[in-house]
This record gives structure tokens, C-alpha cells and sequence, in this order.
């Protein structure tokens, strides 16, 4: 059995400690009575050298935890576990690391400036100390401590940590309920100058702000600034059609008339609730108020239109779009193609789908799913074939963007025959497949049963040194998440051919 170094010698002290939780001799370290010489320092180096052993957290949080709850009278001092933290953290153990953080904020007074700074100096990697920070934000605008979540936001200013959005909008929040509308507007802007970018739960909030002060020209001003920004309001943000259309109303009240901003937040939800009657009134109201329509509005119909497969109304608004002397943008296109898929006038989508490419957009992978799709349905499956040549006749670029879309939709519909003759295909062209393209044709065979096929893909993979990412793996577990059992074998299997690592499986699990 292990023995402790003598305790009079701190290196020693350590590296013995550290060799006894490796084999699991907890009870040599109790018999040692390590607890009275156990220091700040001690406990730093032994969480710190535990989690370079093991390339992981787990060691240096099972000692963590085992020192407070088997040494009596022993407690962790702040500097013992702010390292604890950032072992966690660093690799992205955030959980765990949350936890401890909830448990040290309160009694350690972590908000003042000379504790913060301390803090920091013992840790120096800026990441590290914006998750944390960042946390300590969230911990205490929860708890109604708004003043100490301002100063730990003001302290990573000044060290030049970036914040959370999600702290950031959580502040923001708990500002509102206080009614400290002024303190709002500094925090936001004190958000934008160090470069944290508002979404739309940042905006819900300070257009909640703007109502609780009744200040409705600034709630005006930050639509318009959403709508430039392409943020558009859900429905928190314009709450209920009666709140909209009354929030209206204390506007022409007070003499600051909707522009065509307000109108397109109104139009949307109307749309969504499927009331086009409704919706075209208002266009009439817009009309004899002289507010010209914008892209927004038009394409907030035409969508509508399109959904519930009323395509001839659709193209009557894009006709009335084009006469106004406004340009079709990706949005307008992408809505006709999914309407004139949805009523299987297939050739009149892949037309628009053309025009789309020579305006200058680039469709998404959905774009393409729905030609795929509507092809499909009517056992169609050469004109997805045949689609990339198409593309060239028509002076278009057949590039991996468009073979990667129609292999991976025609592997998702399970036909895998047609989506190894594009592959094939493709690769007469000289194009060279990606990770995308080889991972979603040997799933496909993987899951039908054909292991060879599928092993000669990964075999290339392999050679071609093409990796599995974590966007990739998160990709294909939200696509086939009803195959969870088959996909976890397939992962597993790449693994084993290494081209996936081991720590993105385990990050992932």
C-alpha cells in the first residue's frame, strides 16, 4: 500500500497526495491525518496536477469533493475553489462548475472589485473567466442583487472579458422588474461598445422597458433597428394582436403615427394566425395613409399566400412588389419555391430556383430539399439526377454546394441508388466530396444493411483525411434523431476507423 511522503514537505505532500486519489487509496490519505497541514496552496497544486494527470476534471473533482465531505472541520478556502471552477469549466464540465459558483457567490462577496481581481490574477485565461463571470451575472441579477451583478459586469469590462448574452439579457431583465429603466439603457449600451450583439430576447426586453416607461417612440426605434438588423419580432415582442393593435392606438394618441415597421409586426401575426382577409385590410390602411410597403411586407404576404398553396395570389403580390420598384431578395424567391413545390408545379420551382442562382442568391439546404422532395413524390427521381447538368445548360455552377444538398436529402429518403449515381457523378467532374457528402452516403448504407459499401466509404474518408466535426455530429443527430440506436453504432464505428475523435463522442454524450 501507498505511504504519504513526510508532511513537513509540500512538493512531496502533493505528489503523494496525487499518487494516492490515482489508486484510489482514500483511506491511506485518511490515515495520514492530512487535514491539518492541508493549505490553500497544497489544494491548488493538487487540483491542478490531478487534472493535467488525467487530460480531465474527474480526479480533481472527486478529491474536491472527498476533502470537504470525509476531513473534518476542513472547508475550501475562495482561492481552492475558484481553481475548482476553472478545472471545470476548461473542460466544459459547465454544469458541475455552475454549481459550485452558486454556492461560493453569496458568502464570499465575489462582486467586489479587489476580490474579482484576485481571483483572476490566480487564472489568466480570458475565456475561462468570461464563462465565469458571466455566471456570477446571472447568480446574482436572479437573486435581486442587481448592484453586485453591475459591479462583476463592470469588472469584465475593465479586464476586456466579453459577457453571455444570455447574462446579459438576464441583467437586462431583472433591471426592468426593478423599474431602473435609465440603468437599462446604460447596460445596453455598454453591451453594444464591447461587442456583444442583441437578439431578439435582448430586444423583447427593452421593448418591455419602453412600455413600463410609456416611452413608445424609443419601442418604435428599436423596431426599425431589428427590422435593419434582420431581427424580427416573435411574439413576445408585438405579446398578443390586441396588445399590437392598442400599442397603435397610444401611438395616434400621442401623435406618432405607425410606420411601415409597426404594420409589418402587425401583418406577420396576422399571417400567422392564418387571417390573409384581415391582413390585406391592413394593406388597404397602409395604402390610404400613403406608408409604402417594403420587402418585409410583401414577403410577409407572399409566404402567406404560399403556405396555404394560394400561389396565383402570391405572384400577384410579387408582380405588384416589382411595379412598386422593389427587388426580389432571397426571401421572396425562397417562399415561391416552397409554394410552387407545395403544389408539385415542379418545373415552375426549378425555374425560380434558377432565376434565384442568377440574381445572385445562394439557396439553402431546405431549398433544394423541396425540389428533392417534390420530385420525389411523383417517382421523378432522374430530374434530381439530371438537375446538375441543368445547371450547367442554363450557365449556372453545378459546385459541392448543390451535389452535397441533393446526395444529402436523396440519403434522408432513403434513396441511396440515386444519390451514389450523383455522387458518381460528381466525381467524374473531378469535384471532391467532403465529409458531408461520404458521411451521409454511408450512414445511408450503414442503415440498409450494406456494411461493405459503407466501409469503403469510411475507408476514403480515412485516406483523404476528412473528419468528423462537431457541428457535423450535432447536424445528424438533430436529422436522424428518430434513429438514435443505429446512429450511435455508426458513431461508435467511426471511432474505431478514427475518424472521429473520442473526446467529440464524449463532449457530445
Amino acid at each position: 500500500m501507498a505511504t504519504l511522503a513526510p508532511l513537513n514537505n509540500d512538493a512531496q505532500l502533493v505528489q503523494s497526495i496525487c499518487a494516492a486519489v490515482v489508486k484510489g487509496s482514500w483511506k491511506n490519505l485518511l490515515r495520514s491525518k492530512i487535514g491539518s497541514n492541508l493549505t490553500t496552496t497544497t489544494v491548488h497544486q493538487v487540483l491542478l496536477q490531478l487534472s493535467l494527470y488525467s487530460n480531465s476534471p474527474s480526479l480533481s473533482w472527486a478529491f474536491f469533493k472527498w476533502i470537504e465531505s470525509s476531513i473534518p472541520y476542513y472547508k475550501h478556502s475562495l482561492q481552492s475553489s475558484w481553481t475548482m471552477i476553472h478545472i471545470l469549466t476548461k473542460y466544459k464540465h459547465f454544469k458541475s462548475a455552475q454549481s459550485v459558483v452558486e454556492k461560493i457567490a453569496y458568502k464570499d462577496f465575489l462582486s467586489t472589485q479587489s476580490v474579482l481581481s484576485a481571483l483572476v490574477r490566480l487564472h489568466d485565461d480570458p475565456d475561462v473567466n468570461s464563462h465565469v463571470c458571466s455566471w456570477l451575472v446571472i447568480v446574482y441579477a436572479n437573486s435581486k442583487m442587481t448592484q453586485e451583478a453591475l459591479q462583476v459586469l463592470e469588472h469584465m469590462r475593465i479586464h476586456g472579458f466579453r459577457p453571455h448574452l444570455h447574462a446579459c439579457t438576464v441583467l437586462l431583465n431583472s433591471l426592468v422588474k426593478e423599474r431602473l429603466t435609465d440603468m437599462v439603457w446604460k447596460v445596453y449600451k455598454k453591451m453594444v461598445r464591447i461587442g456583444v450583439a442583441a437578439n431578439i430576447h435582448v430586444y423583447n426586453v427593452l421593448i418591455h422597458a419602453c412600455c413600463k416607461s410609456g416611452d413608445v417612440g424609443k419601442a418604435e426605434k428599436l423596431l426599425s433597428e431589428m427590422e435593419s438588423k434582420c431581427v424580427f419580432p416573435d411574439l413576445f415582442t408585438v405579446n398578443d394582436l390586441d396588445e399590437a393593435l392598442r400599442l397603435r392606438e397610444v401611438m395616434e394618441a400621442q401623435g406618432l403615427y405607425p410606420t411601415v415597421v409597426t404594420y409589418n409586426s402587425i401583418l406577420r401575426k396576422l399571417c400567422e394566425e392564418g387571417r390573409i382577409r384581415d391582413a390585406n385590410k391592413l394593406l388597404n390602411e397602409m395604402n390610404e395613409r400613403k406608408i409604402e410597403p417594403d420587402n418585409v411586407t410583401c414577403n410577409t404576404l407572399i409566404n402567406a399566400y404560399c403556405k396555404i398553396g394560394d400561389v396565383k395570389s402570391a405572384l400577384k403580390v410579387k408582380d405588384r412588389m416589382v411595379d412598386a420598384g422593389l427587388k426580389l431578395d432571397k426571401f421572396t424567391y425562397k417562399a415561391l419555391i416552397h409554394g410552387f413545390c407545395k403544389i408539385k408545379e415542379m418545373d415552375s420551382a426549378k425555374e425560380l430556383l434558377f432565376s434565384m442562382l442568377h440574381a445572385g442568391f445562394s439557396p439553402s439546404y431546405h431549398t433544394y430539399s423541396w425540389l428533392v422532395d417534390g420530385y420525389c413524390d411523383q417517382h421523378k427521381e432522374e430530374a434530381v439526377i439530371k438537375l446538375p447538368d441543368e445547371f450547367v445548360r442554363s450557365g449556372l455552377c453545378a459546385d459541392i454546394s448543390l451535389y452535397r444538398a441533393l446526395i444529402r436529402r436523396l440519403c434522408k429518403r432513403e434513396k441511396v441508388d440515386c444519390a451514389q449515381r450523383i455522387f458518381s457523378l460528381m466525381q467524374e467532374k473531378g469535384i471532391l466530396a467532403d465529409s458531408v457528402i461520404h458521411t451521409s452516403l454511408a450512414y445511408a448504407y450503414w442503415k440498409i444493411g450494406k456494411a461493405n459499401a459503407a466501409s469503403d466509404l469510411l475507408d476514403e474518408m480515412y485516406r483523404r483525411r476528412l473528419m468528423i466535426t462537431v457541428k457535423i455530429y450535432r447536424c445528424f443527430n438533430a436529422s436522424y434523431a428518430g434513429d438514435k440506436s443505429i446512429l450511435n453504432l455508426f458513431w461508435n464505428l467511426m471511432v474505431g476507423r478514427r475518424i472521429m475523435s473520442k473526446n467529440i463522442l464524449k463532449d457530445m454524450q
